[in-house]
């Protein structure tokens, strides 16, 4: 397996037309997340890179979306890079990665910097290139050498996963779309109902995933122990006093005998 890490990092990708196929990849895409969106709650959303602020969520409840680029384009909000976002922490209800990390050269960094800003139950939703797909395969022939789809990363569904998984995310649903070689010209037709079916039987060779993974903070609660120890001897009370045992009445009084004595001989 490859390192995540590389230190010259790929062409950027400005927009899906660019891409072998890149229409019919955006279609796709856009028509999954924006039906993953529904999901999202909140007050703001950001998309991050090129390709993200390319894919409208019009289904998406939260309203403020931020289109960040790392450079101006005539859809940027924000300009910063992926791997130094500029939001504090917990402040952001959810991401929208479209294909950014395979595009990227320090996808960890990326997801670090995701988590940092991410609020708890925040979602990210991340789409990429599966490497076990005809398209995968193809990267590494000789067709349409110089594309930019030969610089992508693909980085496989489950790697990604592991990855969200060491940062504390739970993945609540995958998709695999797009079931055809994307550096041919000549696209395949496929029906929805063939690619519903190779989607649930043979997932693993759709060119396309989607992910959408949810934030889980756990609270940390102490717990009282359900035994105590008992004192081996208990402390007498400051306050105490020893009274006399004998009935108020009886109690002599100062030049007075005791009740029922007439003399002193009969008090002895």
């Amino acid at each position: 397996m490859k390192l995540a890490y590389h230190t010259k990092p790929p062409r950027y990708p400005e927009r899906w037309a660019q891409l072998p196929a890149g229409e019919a990849i955006q279609r796709s895409v856009q028509i999954v997340c924006n039906s993953l969106s529904q999901r999202i709650f909140g007050y703001h959303l950001v998309k991050l890179g090129n390709l993200s602020t390319q894919i409208n969520l019009s289904k998406c409840s939260v309203t403020h979306h931020i289109n960040q680029t790392p450079y101006t384009t005539p859809a940027t909000s924000v300009v910063s890079l992926a791997t130094e976002l500029p939001y504090e922490e917990n402040s952001i209800d959810g991401f929208l990665l479209a294909n950014e990390l395979d595009f990227c050269h320090d996808p960890h960094q990326v997801l670090r910097e995701v988590d940092r800003c991410i609020n708890q139950d925040g979602y990210i939703i991340i789409s990429g290139f599966n490497p076990f797909s005809l398209t995968g395969v193809g990267k590494y022939l000789p067709l349409k050498r110089g594309n930019l789809l030969h610089d992508a990363r693909f980085f496989s569904s489950s790697r990604v996963k592991d990855w969200l998984h060491l940062l504390g995310y739970e993945v609540i649903e995958t998709r695999h779309i797009l079931f055809s070689m994307l550096f041919l010209r000549r696209k395949i037709a496929v029906s929805k109902t063939w690619q519903a079916k190779i989607s649930r039987y043979f997932p693993w060779c759709s060119s396309v995933y989607v992910i959408l993974a949810r934030k889980r903070v756990m609270p940390m609660t102490t717990i009282k122990s359900s035994w105590k120890l008992k004192p081996n001897f208990s402390a007498v009370g400051a306050s105490m006093r020893v009274t006399s045992t004998l009935p108020i009445e009886q109690k002599s009084r100062p030049g007075k005998y005791p009740t029922g004595f007439t003399d002193k001989k009969q008090c002895r």
